[in-house]
């Protein structure tokens, strides 16, 4: 009998070993597939790109006092007016003897302060001005300082003999304590007047020279740390929380983004008597957005003549922080929008068109 050769046994054998782990391989990968291993998850919906929006409404004014007794000096008083839309930070200055009529009787700034504290000297500066004073800062020596050096000192001009300065009008730099010692020094030339101005340019170049990208990338530490410090004051955290977008914004992209006013007036004797066109000015290019709609304006506007005066276009400012973006294209998270409180175009449209249909309804009858 003839022997069977090897191959022809082995090439069936590897045949049906390959055919047996396909069939086994498949049903194993269809028991993985229906327990639910191996599938590939669809990759979530994207979160909606969100922005913060800029407005009038992030405009603020705080009254800041410093108020040392040890040295010897009368309370400073610095008007702080920030308008985040327009990057922009306003130092006034108010000197302590300023005086103002109010309800038929002369007050001062000094008097209502030392007689009922800041709210006091809040009440008397907003009757003053006819402006609406959101908050006050009542600082004392440490806290002072303490904001000094958050913004790194200052290099300013000094022109006035003091000890341990150069008076020659250099520019000198200055540290918290030095700051201090200027602005609460009381015999300047100029009297109450000119550290009431002095204070405020010094306070604005501060803020100019002060790297604002530090400041506001630390905002939210400095704020808690002076915050802390301050023992009398009516800013709240909620008042921080709902403009510091705003503020960190406008430290970050603004340029040289603080201006000091020099308060125009008269000397009365011992008393100073501001000027009634500086005040108007003042609510005018500052206040303006707060006093629309006022039932007694500062600085009203004087009456259109409806009848014979053609309509102006709407100029109010708007400015986009980023590059503006088509309809229905979300911001970037993070991303902020300026944007100006006038009315929309369509209600103006409709009030066009409801009063040329009284006109034709008129004219008919």
């Amino acid at each position: 009998m003839a022997k069977r050769k090897s191959g022809s046994i082995a090439v069936p054998f590897l045949v049906t070993i390959f055919i047996g782990l396909i069939v086994v391989g498949g049903a194993a990968f269809g028991i993985y597939r229906y327990l639910g291993f191996g599938k590939t998850t669809a990759p979530p919906e994207p979160t909606p790109r969100t922005g913060q929006t800029i407005s009038y409404d992030d405009n603020h004014t705080i009254l800041m006092i410093l108020d040392e007794p040890e040295q010897r000096c009368s309370s400073t008083f610095v008007l702080m007016r920030s308008i985040p839309i327009k990057k922009e930070i306003v130092f006034i200055g108010l000197p302590t003897n300023m005086i103002s009529l109010i309800d038929g009787a002369q007050q001062g700034l000094k008097d209502s302060y030392d007689r009922g504290g800041a709210n006091s000297a809040v009440d008397f500066v907003q009757k003053s001005f006819g402006i609406t004073v959101d908050r006050y800062m009542k600082f004392d020596s440490a806290s002072f300082k303490k904001a000094c050096d958050i913004f790194g000192g200052v290099s300013y001009e000094v022109n006035v003999d003091i000890a341990g300065f150069k008076n020659d009008g250099s520019s000198q730099y200055m540290n918290s304590t030095q700051i201090e010692t200027f602005v609460t020094y009381s015999m300047f030339k100029g009297g109450e007047r000119e550290r009431a101005l002095q204070s405020a340019a010094l306070l604005s170049a501060m803020v100019n020279q002060a790297d604002g990208k530090r400041i506001a990338d630390g905002f939210d530490g400095s704020f808690n740390s002076i915050i802390n410090l301050v023992g009398d004051t009516t800013v709240t955290s909620v008042d921080y929380k709902n403009h510091k977008v705003a503020i960190k914004n406008m430290f970050e992209n603004g340029s040289s983004i603080a201006v000091s006013l020099t308060i125009d007036g008269t000397d009365a004797g011992q008393d100073f008597l501001p000027s009634e066109n500086f005040i108007k000015s003042v609510v005018e290019n500052y206040f303006t957005d707060e006093n629309l709609g006022s039932d007694s304006p500062v600085a009203p506007a004087p009456t259109p003549d409806t009848e014979n005066t053609p309509a102006e276009p709407d100029n109010s400012e708007r400015a986009t922080i980023n590059a503006p973006l088509e309809e229905g294209v979300p911001l970037e998270e993070g991303e902020t929008v300026t944007v100006g409180t006038d009315a929309p175009a369509e209600e103006t449209s409709a009030s066009e068109e409801t009063s040329a249909e009284e006109t034709s309804e008129a004219a008919e009858q």
